[in-house]
Parts: structure tokens; C-alpha cells; sequence
């Protein structure tokens, strides 16, 4: 499990999107991610908050990588946000998803993110789908969980 992490968290820096947007990964671990994303002046909407789609993108990047985690690879079925306060330019977030319910074929995650007071700016509830597909950048020594 722990090459299949390190794998990801390469994986994962590497990725364009999560470049443009600054997010980083502060803690992996299986079905479990916590991530930051400081967010800029490009992301504001008409009243200079934070666009929810910047947010969305910083807590599907979390859903991502929790669903992932495994080893084998998971992609969202539905995704269910709920906006609870704005954000700010120059804030950071955080963005914590965590497994809560895991099958051979469906995963259900929680993703919350908070702003840099603590206060709750979203909230998330996620469903992947599991497929039998080993992540394509694992070593072939680490066997995926299909539990």
C-alpha cells in the first residue's frame, strides 16, 4: 500500500490541473486525503469571492485521491455540494475527504472544506464507482485492494 500512495502522490504532482489551481497534497493515506489550495484573484466570480468552481475543483481533487487510494481505479458516479460560505482571494482552504463506506464496486466519500478560520465553506457527498483496473502508474508488485 505504501508504494501505491507514493505512486499517487507523484502521480498527483504531476497533474496539470492540480498545478494551475496550487493544490497540494497534505496527507494520503487509504481512503483518506487531506489537501490545500491557496486561492488568487483568478479565481474570483462577479462579487469577488472565490468561484465555486475553484472550490468544487479543490474538493474533487480530494474525492479523487480517497477513492484512488486503493490502488485500483475509482471514477465519480455523482457528486452532491452544498455551498456554505464564501471564500476570499489570498485564502487559504483545506479540503478533507474521507472514505465512509467502501464496496467491491462503490465507494461513498465525505469531502469538507474549510476556510483559513476554520469556518465551513463546503461540503460534499461522493459516489465512485470501482472498477477492477489496477492504476496505471502502480508497480506491478503492489496488488491493488479490491475488498
Amino acid at each position: 500500500m505504501d508504494q501505491c500512495l507514493t505512486a499517487l502522490k507523484r502521480e498527483f504532482s504531476q497533474e496539470p490541473y492540480a498545478q494551475l489551481l496550487g493544490i497540494e497534497i497534505i496527507e494520503l493515506e487509504a481512503g483518506h486525503a487531506i489537501l490545500r489550495m491557496r486561492t488568487k484573484e483568478s479565481m474570483s466570480n462577479l462579487f469577488g469571492t472565490v468561484h465555486g468552481a475553484a472550490i468544487y475543483s479543490l474538493l474533487d481533487a480530494a474525492f479523487e485521491l480517497t477513492v484512488n487510494s486503493h490502488g485500483t481505479v475509482a471514477v465519480a458516479l455523482g457528486v452532491n455540494v452544498n455551498y456554505l460560505s464564501s471564500a476570499h482571494p489570498g485564502e487559504m482552504l483545506l479540503a478533507e475527504g474521507r472514505e465512509i463506506n467502501r464496496s467491491r464496486r462503490i465507494a461513498s466519500c465525505d469531502i469538507r472544506v474549510t476556510g483559513g478560520d476554520g469556518r465551513l465553506v463546503a461540503t460534499c457527498q461522493a459516489l465512485a464507482y470501482r472498477m477492477r483496473d489496477r492504476l496505471p502508474f502502480l508497480p506491478p508488485e503492489d496488488a491493488p485492494s479490491t475488498r
